[in-house]
């Protein structure tokens, strides 16, 4: 079947399946359910009439909870009786100062750069979006936030800490540390987020708000 599009609001009227790439079009659906594609039954969009509030919340949340997670001890190690503290950002300068330069680079991007501008970029995204104001901003800041998501590894990196910590702790007395649990609560907000507010949800809320207003 041959699909003739001439504009961009005929194109906002079919969506593509992530994982199977068959084009579908949009129909509307009740608030708090989905629909699934018809090839693969992957999940192609959500309906969520709280979704702006809901976005905002959990990106003011995230966004506190990393800022704790970078403020305070992840781990304190007691080495013969010498209680060693180490946190997100010792760690880099650590890195740094052993002269491994370039996985200090990625470690601070990856884990500390990326994950701050994301969830500042959702903030900003949904205030604007909840006043109905700077639609060239939102989507300039969409656009950037879908090119710096798959760079977060916020969750790898607690991954990678939990694997250490059980390789020392036969050897070594550790503590966790209030950033430890912090970042254990921000992971979770992301990976919620990244599985619960789509892109393609947020750029159809926003052609409705503006169009609106």
């Amino acid at each position: 079947m041959k699909i003739e599009i001439k504009s961009d609001e005929d194109l906002d009227q079919y969506v593509i399946c992530h994982k199977c790439h068959t084009l579908h079009q949009e129909v509307t659906i009740e608030d708090g359910s989905k629909a699934l594609c018809s090839h693969c039954s992957s999940v192609l969009y959500h309906r969520d009439d709280h979704l702006l509030d809901k976005g905002l919340a959990l990106s003011i949340t995230g966004f506190i909870f990393f800022i704790l997670a970078n403020s305070f001890p992840l781990i304190k190690v007691d080495i013969m009786g010498q209680e060693q503290v180490i946190t997100i950002l010792s760690m880099i300068m650590r890195l740094i100062e052993s002269e491994y330069y370039i996985v200090a680079l990625f470690v601070t991007y990856l884990v500390f750069i990326f994950p701050l501008m994301i969830f500042m970029i959702y903030i900003v995204l949904f205030l604007l979006l909840k006043i109905g104001k700077g639609e060239e901003i939102t989507k300039d800041l969409m656009i950037l936030l879908s090119k710096i998501l798959p760079w977060n590894m916020s969750d790898i990196f607690l991954i990678s800490i939990l694997v250490s910590l059980v390789k020392l702790m036969s050897m070594l007395e550790i503590h966790m540390g209030i950033s430890f649990w912090t970042l254990a609560v921000f992971v979770m907000i992301d990976l919620y987020m990244t599985r619960s507010i789509h892109l393609g949800e947020l750029w159809k809320l926003k052609k409705i708000i503006y169009k609106e207003s």
